[in-house]
Order: structure tokens, then sequence, then C-alpha cells
């Protein structure tokens, strides 16, 4: 069990034998579906795991210059790198970063296709095939007039030079999901499938998830690729990598009350360093606390931002919380220090590892130059 007290308050903390966990089913369905699975650092960019995640993965996959950056220094490796634009100012730099490349548009492969193939990089397109399960729009990549991929109608031919197909419609999806969504490119693409030599599945497959069927998604996978031999399948999970593998670690500074409503007042911000819960929104689960029941009174957790709106609540805990309280939210490694922001100039959460013996490396701290440095 983590002494969370032992750590800096604010802490992001990853403990290593939950990563252990995570890296073993990943392990599995690369082994069992022949399909090759790569880290997104659109979900966790902790590069101090880059070397443990190689290990048990088939690459990484990048969503900017930066990322791509990233990849090539710190993974070892050139990235896929899918971005929705590129630019004459960075794509000569991406290209030095990557192997695969997918464009969003029939025009942005004319634009920069060639480029690419003359460096021997396998280009693919982004296509959008009119299927996704999730029901935020802000996360939803088909919604109608979506600027993500190239929807069935206009894609009338496989341009010279392309070899590989790319969808993301799922967002911590079970396999049947992909199974409804490999159908749409069937019906909508499938005309393309025996041209190509790689179709990259996208992210949020959430196979760590304790009630993903990993057995349906490693049947689902060898039956395509019993379909289409010819086909390289390539999944880039997200929140699979890093779910449930860390807490974001918090200190209750004042207790406020109006209303009727008790609010803790704590020294991080779900604006700033958790803001899907605001976005999405969901809540999240605190160590030691539970959801009330009808007619209790609970907690409201406060962030230390001026935003008004910077809460969320309510959790019941065994007794009255006072100042000084620690505060450990589960689940907050991954899309969590990869949206964090420094507005108001809050303080920015360290950064920790908890090793397999137990022992606590404080892998990073921030202070007033990190802060002073991003602006002008």
């Amino acid at each position: 069990m983590i002494d969370f007290q032992k750590l800096p308050s604010p802490c992001f903390v990853l403990d290593e034998q939950l990563l252990d966990r995570n890296l073993a089913v990943i392990d599995r369905v690369r082994r069992e579906s022949g399909a090759e699975v790569i880290v997104a650092l659109k979900a966790c960019a902790m590069w101090s795991i880059f070397p443990e995640l190689a290990q048990h993965s088939d690459g990484a996959t990048a969503s900017s210059l930066a990322e791509a950056r990233l990849v090539f220094e710190e993974f070892g490796r050139p990235a896929h790198t899918y971005a929705p634009v590129y630019t004459d100012r960075n794509i000569e730099e991406i290209l030095d970063c990557s192997d695969h490349i997918t464009f969003n548009s029939v025009a942005q492969f004319e634009r920069f296709g060639q480029m690419a193939l003359l460096r021997g990089i396998s280009c693919g397109l982004r296509i959008n095939p009119g299927y996704s399960p999730v029901e935020t729009d802000l996360y939803n990549p088909c919604v109608p007039g979506s600027r993500l991929g190239i929807p069935a109608g206009e894609l009338k031919e496989l341009p010279a030079g392309v070899e590989g197909l790319h969808f993301h419609v799922l967002c911590e999806s079970r396999p049947e999901h992909l199974r409804l969504a490999l159908d749409a490119v069937e019906k909508r693409f499938g005309r393309f499938l025996d041209r190509i030599k790689w179709l990259n599945m996208g992210g949020g497959h959430l196979m760590t998830h304790k009630d993903y069927d990993c057995d349906e998604l490693i049947r689902i996978l060898q039956e395509f690729k019993a379909k289409y031999p010819n086909l390289r399948l390539i999944l880039e999970p997200g929140s699979a990598f890093t779910w449930r593998t860390g807490y974001l670690v918090s200190t209750v500074e004042d207790i406020v009350e109006n209303g009727g409503v008790r609010t803790a007042m704590l020294d991080v911000s779900f604006a700033c360093h958790m803001p899907d819960c605001l976005e999405m929104p969901y809540k999240p689960a605190i160590l030691g606390a539970r959801d009330p029941e009808p007619g209790e009174k609970g907690w409201r957790m406060g962030g230390n931002s001026c935003l008004a709106g910077d809460y969320y609540g309510d959790w019941i805990f065994d007794r009255d919380l006072r100042v000084g309280d620690r505060i450990v939210f589960e689940d907050m490694i991954h899309y969590t220090m990869v949206k964090t922001t420094m507005f108001n100039g809050v303080a920015h959460p360290a950064i920790a590892i908890v090793r397999r013996d137990g022992a606590i490396e404080i892998i990073r701290e921030f202070g007033y130059e990190d802060f002073k440095s991003r602006m002008s």
C-alpha cells in the first residue's frame, strides 16, 4: 500500500505494479491476435516510462511534431504519425521522426505525400466510416460535418502511393463496438482493403478494463486477418496502457460552507489538472470515499483556480474532513498529465513513480520558472 503522506502535494503518482498488470494483458493481445499494438502519446506522454512501454508494444503514435520528436528521441524509434493538419513549417521535421504518416484529407496527401514517399515513409489516409458508439459529441469523430477523416463518398479512388487506411471512432469502447466499426469500414471502404498493406484501427480499445472481453477482441482480429491476410492490423489504444495505474494526490487546505454545501478546498484544480472531469463530464473515484445515498450530506471537492465551476461532488467519507487531509483521486495517469495547464499560475503537480519494491521516486517537480518560461 502506498504511503501517500510521503508524496509531495499535489502529485501525479504511477504505480509500476499496476502498470505491469496492464502490460501483461496487452502482450497477450499482441501475441494471440497477431495485431500490432502501439502506444498513443495523446493519452500519456510520460516519457520516463517509455523504456518499459517499448518492451511491451510495437511502437508509438504521435499527433504533432512535439509528440513525434518525443517518440523518436525517447521511445527510440520512428513514430506512426497522424495529425489533422500538417504545415510547411512542421512537415520536414515530422517526416524526420516518422516511418508511417497518415493524412486527414486527399488534399494534404497531394501537398505533402510525395515528400514522405521520397523518404521511404509509408503513407495512409484517415477514413470516416460514419459509425461511432461515442455519445458525447466532443469526443465523437463521426458527428455530422466532422472534420476528421474522409467520408466514403469523397474517396472515389485510392491515390497512388497510399499504402494504408486509418480510422479512429472508439473511446473506452468494447470489442462489439470494434466489430461494428469494422463492418462499417468494409461496407463503405471494402473495395480498397485488398489494395493496401496496413489498416490502423485507431484507439479506444480499453482492453485492460476489468469487464473487457479480450477473448472476443482476439477473435475479431484473427477473423479479420484471415479475411484480409495482406493487411498488417494496427491498434493504438491510449487509455489501455495506463488505465488505473496511478493517482493524483492532493491536500485539503480549507473548508468553506455556503447554503448548506460543504466544500473541501484542495491544492489541485479540476479545470487545470483534471479537465476531462468537466468536459466529458465524469466523476472520478476518491480513495476511501463513496457516492452519497439519497438524503446524505456529502462533501464537494473545490479546485484552487478562480474559475467558478472548478469543483465536483459529492462524496461521503467515514468522518468529517479536516485541513491537512490527503484526498487521493484514482485513475489519474491517462488523459490528465497531457491535458494539464498552468491557468492562474496554479502549482503544477509533481510527477512520481512507485517502483516495484515500494520505493518512491520523484521524477519531476514544477515551480515558478516552468510557469514563467511558458509566458513571454
